[in-house]
């Protein structure tokens, strides 16, 4: 039920203020014409209606949530309490840097940090997402090639197994897109790529592991043979927590990346955001790099803001989301040396473990040892029985578990594709790996039954096609739309 259904005529609550400035009226023409209709309700009924509201949503505080290639993890609440504290809460980022060096420490540290635990040389903190990450990365290689002279350069490669931000991302930066098939081992064909090779290539787009979580056993082959032809490699860091303190983009052949700040250093991820995509690069593309870079002046030992001289100009206002940089540092620095690699090595082992656990359940669509998730295929399952991969998913929600990422990614059919996260305990997993083994039983018992999963949700099983084709995106009131 909606807030607006729930108001009664006169009943409300007012703590605004009167007015103390001069009330000065809108045009005749910039008003309303209806009165605003808003709900009527008291303090306490605003309270139990947002509570019930809140009961109602699952978060990884709630139950099990192994969204795939997004790292649905929790986030030790520490990291919250740095980035509340008022010194960081309440600066301006007009502020003199005599007044913020706290906060300009905050943000050299933790790009030193994250340059020693990817390779990189610098990193840009301005970038707001992962996305606007890989949009940014993108105008520096297409900087580096310009500013050679090398025009001709207008095509990323992109695999299929990509995350489907790749090809909007180069798209958007002007690129042509040329998408490779995978091989049978869900790994870079070598062959198409030398192939698709040329003197056009401005560079290749890569996650690795990649979408199918699978760590590409040829990848120093596969960033050579981009470099012989003059290309750059970018690595898209969305499936870092597999590798974090293990393996380092900059060592395997990678030119600049981005880290998704909000799915691998404690930041809740989803959700809406805010987010932090910063960007990373070699050293002879750091003079592209956006926005202000932070260095400490020589003369007066103080930290403080420049420009390269090559920038390829702002991707966002002032310095990034910088409160999703305190949690970062907070986590890095909670972690420590140790700390990292040994969450990385969690991750994988709490997904092979899971996907040990079901290969004899489920066909797995990669057979082999994975990194931080796996990916089963419900194919012969839905060809059986008529159970999808989407009958399964609704039939988790039962038992309190978020469902996996939903055919995707797009090489595998029927598509399940499931990350434990290094923070979930053998319990936990253990009763998921039951839940999933007598949702396979009950596909083959009753599958009617399943088809119309979930029973025991605030709402039952949705239109999701008319949903998706005619989406009501907001609530009207009766004469609303007379403004």
């Amino acid at each position: 039920m909606l807030i607006f259904d729930k108001g009664t005529k006169g009943r409300r609550t007012e703590y605004i203020p009167a007015c103390d400035v001069p009330v000065t009226e809108l045009p005749e023409g910039d008003r309303r014409i209806a009165p605003l209709c808003m709900p009527e309700l008291s303090e306490n009924d605003v309270s139990r209606h947002y509570s019930e509201l809140e009961r109602k949503t699952h978060g990884v505080n709630d139950g099990f949530y192994p969204l795939g290639s997004c790292t649905m993890k929790y986030n030790p609440k520490a990291a919250d309490a740095a980035a509340a504290m008022e010194g960081f809460t309440s600066i301006h980022p007009l502020a003199p840097k005599e007044d913020v060096q706290g906060c300009l420490e905050v943000l050299s540290t933790a790009e030193k940090y994250l340059c020693e635990i990817t390779g990189m040389s610098r990193f840009t903190l301005q970038p707001a997402a992962g996305a606007h990450g890989e949009f940014t990365g993108l105008l520096l290689i297409k900087a580096y090639h310009r500013a050679r002279g090398d025009m001709k350069r207008t095509k990323i490669i992109v695999p299929d197994s990509a995350h489907g931000t790749n090809p909007a991302s180069a798209a958007m930066a002007g690129f042509e897109v040329v998408n490779i098939a995978s091989g049978p081992d869900g790994c870079i064909d070598l062959d198409t790529l030398r192939a698709a090779c040329d003197d056009t290539v401005a560079g290749l787009m890569l996650t690795n592991p990649n979408t199918v979580g699978l760590f590409d056993k040829n990848i120093a082959q596969v960033t050579g043979i981009v470099h012989a032809c003059g290309g750059l490699c970018y690595y898209d860091g969305a499936n870092l927590n597999a590798v974090i303190g293990i393996v380092r983009p900059g060592d395997i052949g990678f030119d600049c990346m981005h880290l998704n700040l909000h799915k691998t250093f404690a930041t809740p991820h989803g959700g809406g955001g805010p987010g932090s995509g910063p960007v990373g690069c070699r050293a002879d593309l750091v003079r592209f790099l956006p926005g202000q870079v932070v260095d400490r002046d020589a003369q007066t030992g103080l930290l403080s803001f420049s420009k390269e001289p090559d920038s390829i100009g702002d991707m966002r206002s002032f310095y990034g989301n910088f409160l999703i940089v305190v949690r970062a540092l907070t986590y890095i620095t909670i972690l420590g040396r140790q700390g990292i690699p040994q969450a990385s090595s969690h991750a994988v082992l709490n997904a092979n473990y899971m996907m040990a656990c079901l290969k004899d359940t489920y066909h797995m669509a990669y057979d082999e040892t994975c990194m931080h998730e796996f990916v089963m295929s419900l194919e012969d399952l839905k060809d059986k029985t008529g159970i999808s991969a989407l009958d399964i998913a609704k039939g988790l929600l039962d038992a309190g578990i978020h469902p996996p990422t939903m055919y995707f990614p797009l090489i595998v059919h029927e598509a399940l594709m499931i990350e434990p996260c290094e923070t979930e305990s053998k319990e936990t997993i253990d009763q998921a790996v039951e839940v999933l083994k007598a949702l396979k039983d009950e596909a083959l018992k009753d599958p009617e039954d399943l088809k119309s999963a979930p029973h025991h949700t605030p709402v039952t099983r949705l239109d999701e096609v008319n949903a998706a084709r005619h989406p009501k995106l907001r609530w009207s009131a009766p004469g609303d739309s007379a403004m």
